[in-house]
């Protein structure tokens, strides 16, 4: 099954390159027309990398702070070099290298290097008057180019051996915002501080390895600046999903590669520098490539590894790009051109990028001259602070946003009308839709008839099991285990109701009916059909660790999840068991554990099939769960945890779990909460549960169709109050 599905979702990769172009409606008849034909993209593009999420601060200008009060780090016969900081968004702020030349002519520049480059190392490198660094620093001074070089969080491990990038990332993912798009917005702060120092003035921005990226998604998504250069990154992007958990955008390949978004930067000057790439991974196997283990590792990452495009690769990408804008005159400058084997970026790129900007690249390289550091041993330690500051700020953000998100989501169901059961199911398709589209994702798979198989696997006291495989679509299907009462009459002369057993993380169906994970299940399936019920146990994709997390990032990168594959397959699993002859197909309940309590939230949201839902063992406050990482909340939080694959896309402002029981209702709903179950504590259940209990009793007044049942237990199935319930909604009578 997971084989299955890895070929499926690199089938639909491979398929979105021909696809994106019905997204695209490009208008080559001049320059002005065409930017106008883009503009739509563009702005998909900044909602996709979180970007237009957070409205930039109209700041006060650069703050220049040193070690040293009121003196540059360095000075030289051209200019001098300062850190400083600036307000980007929220309480959040940019910081890095500005050198002011002592003859400012109108230009300004932005350049950025890789995540690695720390700032201790580059100040140093300032510093050094051999150093290519302190070369460019007196050139472009000489040029009289204003320069900035903000910095970037590193890619070292903290505390809880994740990467700084992934660690920020992973709740900003999941609050519809991305580290990428962060460090986009605090470039565009500086931007704007640049042009409000200097109106008229012109700007450039070049990048290297990550900072290349960046330069990339900058240059798209703001027309002021009027060239770029991106070194070291252009290619293709179809393995996105293979590369460090921080390159992660929601639907990214579903319109864009990096073609695509270079379309977004034309007309304006577009330089592409092929040369060395930084190096750099997470988990990386001995062969080089990440890690794709079956049992979980001590590092709580995504594997993932930089992606250093290939000569011909990189060519083909260009090619491309000029293909999607071929016909468009004047015709655009898009320069290619490659690195010495030392150097990060050509000469030449460098100049055509200025070139563009009005500025000649002919000047030499300054001599040092009389050149003044003014770092000393203490400047590692304050350039260390530098860093923290910038890690924690986006910290705070991330928490803020997640304090936020309650209101957004109260902000859409305002709008729900509950006066009548009517009203408010017409009024929830919209929702419905919107969790089916964007935050499930639907791949629009061409679904195929059942055609089941299947084999006796074995009997039991008063039961009769079935393994069976039903086919769902082309190259992909769906196996469980039907579980039947022995004395059952199949001839179809009484309809039996059906309860659908959801196994959790990496289980299989053989647990929820016998002794294998009895200590969590309780053999509740095979208990459930002593009691009368037919059940059926499916096997969900979740297992083999990474190699199912690796699906999820597949993907997202075509902007679905994991459960777009699953939710096909429950559709069928539906439409098969209502087509039996005893059973009832509108008595077909689903019960999961765990990770099937998870499935429990979002499958019956959108399997309409299913007649009702018991949440075992998952239902909390889901969002706070996946985005908190304050010290309390990390002791349940998945934020410094394995499941690297658990963050949704924006989840925080569409649907924490009481928004999904919204989509749930008006069919019963239950949870099922044991005190001592580490999944969350009792008060962030109780608390979202609250809102379900509101919806169902004072807003629909239909509050005999939800409940939850506290018992002194830990992560497991209970079986008491939820078999009741289910006998209650599905009509069954009580056990003899």
């Amino acid at each position: 099954m997971i084989q299955a599905a890895d070929a499926l979702l690199l089938k639909q990769i491979d398929q979105s390159l021909a696809r994106r172009s019905t997204l695209w409606q490009r208008d080559l008849s001049s320059w002005e027309a065409y930017r106008r034909s883009v503009a739509p993209n563009r702005e998909r593009f900044a909602k996709q990398t979180g970007v237009s999420k957070d409205p930039r601060v109209a700041g006060a200008g650069f703050e220049y702070v040193s070690p040293v009060a009121g003196v540059p780090l360095v000075n030289y016969d051209q200019g001098s070099l300062w850190w400083v900081r600036w307000e980007a968004f929220g309480k959040v702020h940019g910081e890095g290298f500005l050198l002011e030349p002592n003859n400012y002519q109108g230009v300004n520049l932005i350049a950025l290097s890789d995540a690695d480059h720390t700032a201790d190392q580059l100040a140093r490198d300032f510093a050094n008057p051999e150093s290519q660094e302190s070369g460019f620093a007196r050139w472009f001074g000489s040029l009289g180019c204003r320069l900035l070089i903000p910095i970037l969080v590193d890619r070292s491990e903290n505390d809880f051996h994740l990467s700084q990038r992934e660690w920020l990332h992973r709740p900003a993912f999941e609050l519809g915002r991305t580290l990428a798009g962060y460090e986009v917005l605090k470039v565009l702060a500086a931007l704007d501080e640049m042009e409000a120092a200097h109106p008229g003035s012109r700007t450039g921005i070049l990048g290297w390895g990550e900072g290349g990226r960046l330069a990339l998604y900058a240059g798209a998504l703001d027309e002021r600046l009027q060239s770029v250069c991106v070194a070291s990154y252009f290619g293709s992007r179809q393995e996105v999903w293979d590369e460090p958990a921080d390159r992660q955008v929601s639907g990214l390949l579903r319109e864009f590669g990096d073609a695509e978004i270079a379309t977004l930067i034309l007309p304006r000057t577009l330089v592409i520098n092929q040369g060395i790439f930084p190096d750099a991974g997470y988990r990386l196997g001995a062969d080089g490539r990440p890690e794709r283990l079956k049992e979980r590792q001590a590092k709580p990452g995504k594997p993932g590894r930089l992606h250093s495009v290939p000569l011909a690769e990189a060519r083909a990408e260009v090619e491309r790009l000029r293909e999607l804008t071929a016909g468009l005159k004047p015709e655009p400058t898009v320069v290619f051109q490659t690195s010495p084997p030392d150097r990060e970026v050509s000469g030449e790129a460098v100049a055509a990028w200025l070139s563009a900007l009005g500025v000649s690249a002919e000047a030499p390289v300054p001599a040092p001259g009389a050149m003044a550091s003014h770092l000393d041993e203490k400047s590692p330690q304050w350039f260390g602070h530098r860093r923290e500051v910038q890690v924690s700020e986006l910290e705070g953000h991330n928490q803020w946003a997640l304090e936020d998100s309650r209101r957004l989501r109260e902000e859409w169901f305002k709008a729900i009308r509950t006066d009548t059961l009517a009203n408010y199911q017409a009024d929830m398709a919209v929702p419905r839709q919107r969790f089916r589209e964007e935050v499930v994702g639907d791949l629009r798979l061409d679904k195929v008839p059942p055609a089941p198989q299947s084999r006796r696997y074995q009997e039991g006291a008063g039961v009769v099991s079935y393994e069976v495989r039903l086919e769902v679509s082309p190259g992909w299907f769906t196996y469980g285990i039907l579980t039947l009462p022995e004395k059952l009459d199949l001839s179809g002369k009484e309809k039996r109701p059906v309860v659908v057993c959801q196994h959790g993380l990496e289980g299989r169906p053989q647990d929820v009916i016998g002794e294998a994970g009895f200590k969590a299940y309780s053999a509740f399936a095979t208990t459930l059909a002593q009691q009368g019920f037919v059940t059926f146990a499916p096997q969900n994709p979740y297992i083999f660790n990474d190699h199912f997390r690796t699906l999820q990032f597949k993907a997202q990168s075509l902007g679905a999840s994991l459960f777009s594959l699953i939710v096909p397959q429950h559709e069928q699993i539906v439409s098969w068991l209502g087509s039996l002859p005893f059973v009832d197909a509108k008595r077909i309940g689903f019960y999961g554990l765990s990770y099937g309590g998870k499935s429990a939230m979002r499958l019956p949201a959108l399997v309409e099939g299913y007649s009702l839902s018991i949440c075992s063992a998952d239902f909390n406050e889901w969002v706070w769960k996946n985005a908190a990482t304050d010290p309390r909340s990390l002791r349940y939080s998945y934020a410094n945890k394995g499941e690297y694959e658990i963050f949704e896309w924006d989840l925080g402002s569409t649907f924490n779990y009481a928004e999904m029981a919204a989509l749930i209702c008006p069919r019963p709903f239950m949870v099922e909460r044991g005190h001592f179950d580490g999944v969350a504590p009792d008060e962030m259940v109780a608390f979202e549960y609250a809102k379900v209990r509101r919806l169902y009793q004072a807003l629909l007044g239909i509050g005999d169709r939800t409940e939850i049942e506290w018992f002194a237990g830990p992560h497991k199935i209970n079986g008491v109050g939820t078999f009741r319930f289910l006998r209650r909604h599905l009509d069954w009578p009580a056990a003899p």
